[in-house]
């Protein structure tokens, strides 16, 4: 990829996540907002399937049973503006909506991972790592949550104490997310997790370098964590995925002041 200013990098469109697509490609169980009238598979179709998906999804129908389905689609149709605005750049205007979603139907604030990625590049730490932790009482076994509680609470009380309190959750099928996790949580040489899966397929080489990238911040190491969520953003998956996290990586470059060279 050219050299560039990131601000040319934001992707135009925005595409809307279903049972089948997810935040990430390369997960085996989806990470998505659910509309009220979304077509969710059934439980039992699918075991997998975290209850994040499936408790909005059984609101949605209560809603649509009772006459009050307008407030969940109203709320529905905030968080994707959220993630939208989230995509171009806009960290504050995602927020905005994320917050509205809340109003609108305060039961989507368990599941809205989206608004605590957003709060942790507000540099409001303190309600990101209250949302991370709703989201994982809401879903035990998400281990990207359980690392950006993290994230946030190194940054308000340094990496020791946000190791006493890391929230720990159920075994990742995912290899590269496995590592990750133990990384964060006991530490380690972060530069491991980026060489385990340097050969690995694209969406493996783009979560290692990402979060190789984001334990360097958490210890303070800007020019390391540079070179790797650089990587991340330059990487075949995180230029041309559409994945919500290679978003993620291209905002926290923005955030940072730093270019794609």
């Amino acid at each position: 990829m050219a050299s560039t200013s990131l601000s040319l990098h934001f992707p135009t469109s925005f595409p809307f996540y279903t049972a089948a697509g997810a935040r990430s490609r390369v997960r085996p169980t989806p990470r998505v907002v659910p509309a009220p009238f979304s077509p969710l598979l059934p439980a039992a179709a699918t075991p997998a399937v975290p209850r994040r998906i499936l408790v909005p999804a059984a609101a949605g129908i209560w809603d649509f049973l009772s006459g009050g389905a307008g407030g969940a689609a109203a709320a529905s149709l905030a968080v994707r503006r959220g993630m939208q605005l989230f995509k171009q750049g806009d960290v504050a205007g995602s927020v905005a909506e994320f917050d509205r979603a809340i109003e609108l139907d305060q039961r989507q604030k368990q599941y809205l991972w989206q608004r605590g990625l957003s709060l942790y590049y507000l540099d409001r730490f303190e309600e990101g790592a209250e949302q991370f932790r709703l989201d994982v009482a809401a879903n035990p076994n998400d281990t990207e949550e359980s690392i950006w509680c993290f994230l946030c609470e190194a940054q308000l009380y340094g990496v020791d104490e946000a190791r006493k309190r890391f929230l720990e959750v159920g075994i990742d099928s995912r290899p590269v997310m496995r590592e990750a996790y133990a990384l964060f949580k006991d530490g380690g040489d972060p530069e491991k997790l980026a060489s385990n899966f340097s050969s690995a397929s694209d969406g493996e080489i783009f979560y290692s370098s990402l979060y190789t990238g984001l334990y360097y911040e958490s210890q303070k190491d800007a020019e390391l964590a540079k070179s790797h969520i650089v990587a991340a953003c330059r990487s075949p998956y995180g230029s041309r995925s559409g994945d919500y996290m290679a978003s993620l990586a291209l905002v926290h470059c923005k955030c940072r002041n730093w270019t794609l060279e």
